[in-house]
């Protein structure tokens, strides 16, 4: 973690912000500590991520680091997930197997969306906690642990506690340091710089150069209020990445659902910077974003009209005269239909 003004964690590049830059100067402080941290914040503000920079920082960064999603776990699930189990515990536990908690033994456990642990899992998890040790399902061993518990949280877990949702004692074992990640629409000077770090990423993917990006991309991407935060901001980059047929990432290629949302409407209209800003052509404008969107569908399909005209959901002789109209004769190979 450089101290560049820029911070990052497994060629993932975070934020400058100075929200985020504080988030990072008090991992610095924290990493070191066995105590547990509650990180909170909406969903796909970063708190894998962050969890996972904690672990870097520390001591136990040469162990295991391992993250438990709680969230995709069934009641039924999560003990043998997080504590393990012995062989026949229940149907198909053909083996003993290890849960998570033992996999992290020296280093880091992360449990994300710890607010989806039901209330009698809460006693086990909070037992495992006090006395540090872990009985497999089906067991009676009494197996020591040594983790550092990472938890993640995107309700306020205070709140649940008040309204019984949530054990005040496990609470308060867990948020012994809390970390609070803001959304990114509070920390809109980091988006320039992730979108040109997610862009260049998808189009390395993609075996192709990274392109310059638009000042008019940049704009649309500052307007929009994001509220899957950078995991979706993320997403809309790899989409881009993986449609865009410009030299230049341009307004075109950006999602509609990023270009024409409930907020757009009481905002100017995002106009590409050209050569000559005083005369914008609607028509010029139209053809650009036809020309992009029927490129990528030819390019998509290997040339094949029919299921090109599928995707753009018209039929194959109006994409044929659209493709005759626009000069795209040279992207469409005949393949036999």
């Amino acid at each position: 973690m450089a101290d560049t003004g820029t911070y990052s964690v497994d060629s993932i590049v975070v934020g400058r912000s100075a929200r985020m830059r504080a988030v990072f100067d008090f991992v610095r402080v924290i990493g070191d500590s066995d105590s547990s941290v509650l990180v909170t914040g909406e969903t796909g503000t970063g708190k894998e991520m962050i969890a996972n920079l904690i672990h870097q920082s520390s001591s136990r960064r040469h162990k295991p680091f391992v993250p438990v999603s709680c969230a995709i776990l069934s009641e039924t699930l999560i003990e043998s997930e997080l504590f393990g189990h012995e062989r026949g515990a229940f149907t198909g536990a053909i083996k003993d197997r290890p849960g998570r908690f033992e996999m992290a033994h020296g280093g880091t456990i992360f449990l994300d969306d710890i607010d989806d642990v039901p209330l009698s899992m809460q006693v086990k998890l909070l037992r495992v906690l006090q006395n540090r040790t872990i009985e497999r399902l089906g067991g009676s061993r009494v197996i020591a642990i040594d983790v550092r518990v990472v938890t993640g949280s995107k309700k306020d877990l205070r709140q649940m506690v008040a309204e019984g949702k949530f054990r005040e004692d496990l609470y308060y074992r867990l948020n012994v340091i809390p970390i609070v990640l803001p959304p990114l629409r509070e920390r809109r000077e980091d988006i320039p710089m992730l979108v040109e770090h997610f862009i260049k990423r998808y189009f390395k993917r993609r075996g192709e150069d990274p392109r310059p990006i638009s000042p008019a991309v940049v704009q649309a991407f500052m307007r929009y209020p994001w509220p899957g935060n950078v995991r979706e901001l993320e997403n809309a980059c790899e989409r881009i990445a993986q449609t865009c047929t410009c030299e230049t990432v341009r307004i075109g290629c950006v999602p509609s659902t990023v270009l024409f949302h409930k907020y757009a409407e009481e905002q100017q209209p995002i106009v590409e910077t050209h050569a000559h800003p005083s005369s914008v052509s609607l028509d010029d404008r139209l053809k650009e974003v036809e020309t992009n969107l029927i490129s990528w569908a030819l390019k998509v399909s290997g040339g094949n009209k029919s299921k090109a005209a599928e995707l753009l959901q018209i039929k194959r002789s109006t994409l044929g005269d659209r493709i005759k109209k626009l000069s795209l004769d040279h992207l469409a190979e005949e393949v036999a239909d």
